[in-house]
């Protein structure tokens, strides 16, 4: 995903289309209604929108949703908000909601940072997850990447205390980086003692990142906590 704080919202949509297989249509066009809630410029009312009080969790960039629908499958007891752009992969997290039955997901396909400027309250969310964002390996790309002191800060403040910010690569430069914005930030500890976190249980193993342990791969989680 690009970084949406360099002016990029409206390239950003037209590059995430994507071509939607028919299924992922049929999940779109019925499923959104359903699931998926309507971006607007004001606060959204959580507890209305999930028909309960539970822990909340946001997920910036869900790609194709399969992680986003396990772990939502294996903690009922938690509600998860997923934001994402790309269309197939909206359509395909549909169709997984539908296919499982989760009543513990919502959708928005919208620009990550107006979402979180505009319609998540602070001290509203119990956890944010940030799974493998774009690395953009090429330092001359390096400004566009997601993870930036300047959305630290305003996630930071959408946490309650005690609330957890994960992030998870396979790039280990962009871990560096994500690990030194992350202990830049006053408001947020690390979980552990110092450097990256173990795996925790609620994140599942991937097929790609369980082929690229196997081929000597690393992978980086960074877990910090609200103070």
């Amino acid at each position: 995903m690009e970084n949406p704080a360099f002016q990029r919202h409206i390239r950003s949509f037209v590059l995430r289309q994507g071509h939607l297989s028919t299924g992922q249509k049929r999940a779109m066009d019925e499923g959104m209604p359903r699931w998926g809630v309507e971006f607007r410029p004001e606060c959204l009312d959580l507890t209305s929108t999930f028909g309960r009080e539970a822990p909340r969790i946001l997920e910036i960039g869900f790609g194709m949703g399969g992680a986003t629908a396990q772990i939502a499958q294996a903690n009922p007891d938690k509600d998860y908000l997923g934001i994402e752009v790309h269309s197939p992969g909206v359509g395909n997290l549909l169709k997984l909601i539908e296919e499982h039955q989760l009543t513990n997901l919502r959708l928005i396909r919208h620009d990550a940072v107006e979402v979180i400027d505009t319609m998540l309250a602070d001290d509203s969310l119990d956890g944010v997850h940030i799974f493998f964002p774009d690395p953009w390996p090429k330092k001359r790309h390096h400004k566009r990447r997601l993870i930036q002191a300047e959305l630290i800060a305003k996630i930071a403040r959408k946490l309650k205390p005690g609330g957890y910010l994960h992030a998870a690569t396979d790039w280990e430069e962009y871990a560096l980086q994500i690990l030194e914005v992350f202990s830049a930030n006053d408001s947020l500890a690390n979980s552990v003692q110092s450097g990256f976190a173990p795996r925790p249980e609620y994140r599942p193993l991937t097929k790609f990142e369980a082929r690229g342990i196997r081929l000597g791969h690393g992978v980086w989680d960074i877990i910090f906590r609200r103070r």
